[in-house]
């Protein structure tokens, strides 16, 4: 079983409509929610296209080397959905995710797929050769996702760390930061790899619980952001 059919798989089965992610960036004002529901069709699109497209097979390096960001999520979803290493060094990996305005950190990897990080997904126009728009290539892929060879726990997920370590690793860590479930986590930790995406992101798949995630966040915000989204836990 992949990390996302783990965690993800139980808050689809408890309440799919529920709200997983809540993305505010105070720089730009965007603030974009995605349901359970929702982040999965995300995920299980990326997945398609991985295995489609890509020919990723299971424990195939894929480099991750995004912001906190509601795209992060289906993309990190996606990878390990279909077994992908979640690495944080593009050299040698079959595929890198950088952001759109930053190609040069997928140098040394087969293929660079931006993210344009657009708070409603818009594509990402004007790419150089043999760049993919990460937007434009999933959204024809399917909402379903079914692995041909499932993924076992013994894969490597995370830098070397397996999908059994690094499920583990999200719900004792959850325990230990006090989030349950039903929680409202506010968070603007970093999605550094590994301890930052495991803390500020998994943890929170593996309670059951809402993350709302803010990027720049302005301290002037900040009791309005408590009270508006009813935060019961901050990281």
């Amino acid at each position: 079983m992949s990390v996302t059919q783990a965690l993800l798989g139980p808050l689809l089965a408890s309440g799919a409509p529920k709200p997983l992610i809540t993305h505010y960036d105070d720089t730009t004002g965007a603030r974009i929610e995605l349901s359970r529901a929702t982040a999965a069709n995300w995920a299980a699109k990326t997945a398609n296209w991985l295995v489609d497209e890509m020919d990723l097979q299971a424990g195939a390096p894929v480099a991750v080397a995004l912001p906190a960001h509601w795209q992060t999520v289906g993309v990190l979803l996606g990878a390990w959905w279909c077994g992908a290493h979640i690495t944080n060094d593009p050299k040698g990996a079959e595929l890198a995710f950088v952001p759109a305005s930053d190609l040069d950190r997928g140098t040394g990897a087969a293929t660079v797929a931006a993210v344009g990080l657009d708070p409603l997904g818009a594509p990402v126009r004007g790419l150089p050769g043999g760049v993919v728009d990460y937007v434009s290539d999933i959204r024809v892929h399917g909402d379903d996702f079914s692995p041909l060879v499932p993924v076992t726990g013994d894969e490597p997920a995370l830098l070397g760390m397996s999908v059994d370590d690094v499920v583990a690793a999200a719900r004792q860590r959850a325990a230990v930061l006090g989030i349950g479930r039903d929680d409202r986590v506010l968070s603007t930790l970093e999605w550094s790899l590994p301890d930052g995406v495991v803390d500020g992101l998994l943890t929170v798949l593996a309670a059951q619980a809402a993350l709302v995630h803010c990027t720049n966040l302005d301290p002037n915000r900040l009791e309005r952001r408590r009270a508006d989204e009813r935060i019961t836990v901050e990281l």
